[in-house]
């Protein structure tokens, strides 16, 4: 397999196989993500591909899952990416799972016919940035689109069948109180309904815009005990049938795996046993992206 640039993927793909159908990422103006700044997006020719599959037709037999990479592999064009997945069901026949990363533009992009056919070629997972349900936030990290686009992206990938995966990310709104972003966040998540929440904690990533912004005293980051008592207004209000809560990326202080709302309480004791210090937090050397 031929990797370009940083080639970036869930915890939960950690065992799959990671084909790079995209390089970079299609938006690339988010202000706290430094991961393809120098990279200008493009999607990779079949050839490439088709290539890179030959070698995991030989090499990679005992892996049954399939990330597409990079940033948004869905902004592929339906006619290339119905190619790409019929090509993995061709050379992987063993492979049960495709997964990729969207965003609300993409989504948009997709009929709701688009949606369902890749359904039935393989793509079973597609994993969302929401970041903030705060529409004042996201104008300030440049996302590009507001909390309802996003909503509705998200329910139309539900509708289609796909499970859903959502990211937010704790300490965008900078030191001190973010009950509202909170309470924003969980409005938007309950609406979407995912099957996984990823909750991740803000590290500033050297050249990224937010990371030079803190550099001049324009924003302040948000403290460890700031993000536990936005994490914990969160969960409080999350509103699901049901999903899977992980909290337990490297950049989040307090690991947390859990289902709501069942196992809601439990979680909220445990924050609560952290902000009062009874609970040990991850040791700042070992937060990492």
């Amino acid at each position: 397999m031929r990797y370009e640039g940083h080639v970036i993927r869930p915890p939960s793909e950690a065992d799959s196989l990671l084909l790079q159908a995209t390089i970079g990422c299609s938006h690339n103006r988010c202000t706290f993500c430094g991961a393809y700044r120098s990279v200008a997006f493009r999607i990779r020719s079949q050839a490439e591909i088709d290539q890179d599959l030959a070698w995991a037709a030989r090499h990679a037999r005992h892996q049954d899952r399939v990330f597409l990479c990079d940033g948004d592999a869905l902004m592929i064009p339906q006619e290339r990416l119905r190619a790409i997945m019929q090509a993995i069901a061709r050379d992987l026949p063993w492979v049960r799972r495709i997964s990729l990363y969207a965003n609300a533009g993409s989504i948009a992009g997709k009929s709701d016919a688009d949606l369902g056919e890749l359904r039935r070629l393989g793509l079973r997972r597609v994993y969302m940035g929401l970041e903030t349900g705060d529409d004042a936030l996201l104008r300030a990290i440049d996302k590009g689109v507001d909390a309802a686009a996003q909503i509705r992206a998200g329910q139309r990938i539900r509708q289609a069948g796909i499970s859903l995966s959502v990211t937010a990310l704790l300490g965008l709104a900078g030191a001190g109180d973010a009950s509202a972003p909170a309470a924003a966040t969980a409005v938007a998540l309950s609406q979407m309904a995912p099957d996984h929440i990823a909750v991740l904690s803000l590290m500033l990533v050297p050249g990224s815009p937010l990371a030079a912004a803190a550099a001049r005293g324009a924003f302040l980051p948000a403290t460890a005990m700031d993000m536990l008592q936005e994490l914990r207004a969160l969960v409080a209000a999350i509103d699901v049938p049901r999903a899977l809560l992980l909290v337990n990326h490297a950049s989040n202080h307090l690991p947390i795996t859990a289902r709501l709302p069942s196992q809601r309480a439990e979680v909220l004791a445990r924050i609560d046993a952290a902000i009062a210090g009874r609970q040990a937090l991850r040791p700042e050397a070992l937060r990492g992206l």
